[in-house]
């Protein structure tokens, strides 16, 4: 039987909040030396994810002031999230399909871990993190 999402994930997990500016996720993700973090509401629901590229290609290039843009800003869309009981069958194949490298963990609509490809990279065999890895980083 296949690993639950919760027995695989990093956790406790990092949040950056909607309305604290890109300089302080900035700031975070350097701090914890990580290229992405998981935007989280006032409510505590996860709203996105900030990547160091986003501050990058949609802050910094656009001319715009990190410290004026609340991170609320970059979220784009409904999240990719898995279930902590779903499995890890199930978090690969959407990392693959969706061609995601950090998949979050939700439980009753509260964030509680991240799975990584390095989370899956040292708990699958070999050529099954091959594939989701070729999967993930595929030209679309």
């Amino acid at each position: 039987m296949s690993k639950k999402a919760r027995e695989v994930m990093s956790s406790p997990c990092e949040c950056v909040g909607e309305n604290e500016n890109v300089l302080e996720a900035a700031r975070k993700l350097s701090e914890l030396d990580v290229g992405a973090m998981p935007i989280c509401g006032e409510d505590d629901r996860l709203k996105g994810m900030v990547t160091d590229r986003d501050i990058v290609v949609k802050v910094l290039a656009q001319g715009k002031e990190p410290g004026s843009m609340t991170v609320g800003e970059l979220a784009e869309g409904k999240p990719v999230t898995i279930g902590a009981d779903d499995s890890i069958d199930e978090a690969m194949q959407l990392m693959a399909d969706r061609k995601i490298r950090r998949l979050p963990v939700i439980d009753e609509h509260r964030l509680v871990g991240i799975i990584s490809q390095a989370d899956i990279a040292t708990d699958q065999p070999e050529q099954r993190v091959g594939e989701v890895v070729e999967s993930i980083s595929a030209a679309s």
